[in-house]
């Protein structure tokens, strides 16, 4: 399933009582309600992990996170790990799968942990929104002005984009108020074996993916498919495409509700794209419409189309799934309409917080800094078979995940260009959710009921009501 930070997200990007009972190794085990921990925190400390000390007058951090996909092992490892560099400070780490209804109530209360871990979307996000919303974060850029471990800025290790990103400073003021944690790389897929052995020449602009059509009919596939009953995945060919036309100022109009760019001519090439494949023959797979996302991907890893829009969870996603003799994942990314312009990718980033009430800001950041060191990086590719937003990552942590991953996100970090972007948060109480108002409409596209200009009608009515909510 679908894994996006972006509707998110994207995503992207409150939550009772944070528990921080605490183990032999000051490590909290686990997402049960436990009691406050009892004893008043030492007032004075120094850590001196590269050689310059440092104080801190409250040594005690609480920290609440996701437990999801990437369990909690990192979690307790990089505490561990940055206890022993900070002597005298103590973690208690509180991870569980429901971490937004073991917060919220505390959050409600103005007294969240110190620092938080949550991806975007489905529970987690009424939170993530409330704190926008009501200021409820502290500012970062003084984290990643710091000097990192190399001696440079840590801005300057964390991958290109990102920190600009409407996911990160969604208030559009360059005010960084999320940190990236582990990132996903989304775009268009194909079976690398066929273009090995066949010679196929991989597209590097729109252009030259329609051309293969005629070389994908001669191959017994359509050139196409999607999540049929799932469109939010074409938002990975969507947003880079919008970016790729206009720029960062139509990718602004997209996400923060301009009507006007349903009149663009951005919104005419990058939307015309799916009005073209619906139209022309053999372009989209028989019945793609009709399908949910396993049933889209079994087909084309059973040889039914050449490409496909998915994220670097497909390969784990579908590890059983049947496929043809010798398929093998590659990943392209998402074309360029112009052959001058770099072929590009959607990252989706999830998120690291400090609440503006914390307890202990300043041991907060440190840990925060402390997070982007090549010691947690690979300690999370270990730990939790992931790949954070920074640059190398991937070759720190090659030995810990997939070939076909590795080439993924070595992609990303060696030079494609990566995007991340967000919907502006709705209105107090709006009835429209975004993501689904821009979405779902495209299968009608796709099956010929709705035209480009009555989908580009439809939308340009939505933004409008959308902007009334905020009067």
């Amino acid at each position: 399933m679908k894994r996006s930070w972006l509707t998110v997200i994207a995503v992207v990007f409150v939550v009772s009582s944070v528990l921080a009972g605490c183990s032999g190794n000051n490590v909290n085990n686990g997402g049960n309600a436990s009691p406050e921990p009892s004893g008043s925190p030492e007032t004075t400390a120094s850590a001196d992990p590269t050689g310059g000390g440092k104080t801190f007058e409250n040594m005690e951090l609480e920290v609440a996170v996701f437990q999801g996909g990437y369990g909690r092992e990192y979690w307790d490892a990089v505490a561990d790990s940055f206890m022993k560099d900070y002597p005298g400070t103590k973690i208690n780490i509180t991870a569980s799968p429901q971490i937004a209804e073991l917060l919220r109530p505390k959050i409600v209360a103005g007294n969240p942990p110190d620092f938080i871990y949550l991806p975007q979307g489905g529970d987690n996000q009424p939170i993530i929104d409330g704190f926008i919303k009501d200021n409820g974060l502290l500012e970062l850029n003084d984290v990643f002005e710091s000097q990192g471990e190399n001696g440079t800025p840590i801005a300057d290790s964390i991958l290109p984009g990102v920190l600009e990103s409407k996911a990160m400073s969604p208030n559009g003021d360059g005010k960084v108020l999320f940190a990236p944690y582990n990132y996903g790389v989304m775009g268009m897929w194909y079976n690398k074996n066929l273009f090995d052995t066949k010679g196929i020449t991989l597209p590097k602009t729109w252009d030259e993916f329609f051309a293969l059509n005629s070389v994908a009919k001669e191959n017994g596939r359509a050139l196409f498919t999607y999540q049929g009953l799932h469109p939010g995945y074409l938002e990975e060919i969507i947003i880079p495409a919008i970016f790729n036309v206009g720029g960062k100022e139509a990718l602004d109009q997209f996400f923060n509700y301009d009507p006007e760019f349903w009149k663009s001519e951005t919104f005419k090439k990058v939307f015309g794209l799916f009005e073209k494949i619906a139209n022309e023959d053999n372009a989209l797979m028989n019945g793609t419409v009709a399908l949910n996302h396993t049933q889209s991907q079994t087909d084309f890893l059973m040889g039914k189309s050449m490409f496909i829009p998915n994220g670097s969870w497909f390969e784990d996603e579908m590890k059983d799934a049947p496929r043809e003799d010798g398929f093998q994942f590659g990943f392209l990314g998402v074309p360029s309409f112009d052959a001058g312009k770099p072929v590009m990718a959607l990252t989706s980033v999830e998120l690291f917080m400090i609440p503006a009430k914390a307890k202990n800001p300043e041991l907060a950041k440190e840990f925060l800094k402390y997070l982007y060191t090549e010691k947690s990086v690979k300690l999370n590719g270990e730990k939790a078979k992931a790949v954070m937003a920074v640059k190398g990552a991937p070759d720190l942590v090659k030995e810990y995940i997939s070939a076909t991953t590795y080439e993924i996100f070595k992609a990303v970090d060696g030079g494609m260009e990566a995007l991340n972007g967000a919907f502006k948060t709705p209105a107090q109480g709006s009835k429209f959710n975004p993501g689904d108002e821009v979405y779902q409409p495209l299968s009608s596209i796709m099956n010929k009921q709705m035209t480009l200009e009555e989908y580009g009608d439809k939308l340009y009515e939505v933004y409008t009501n959308i902007q009334k909510e905020y009067q």
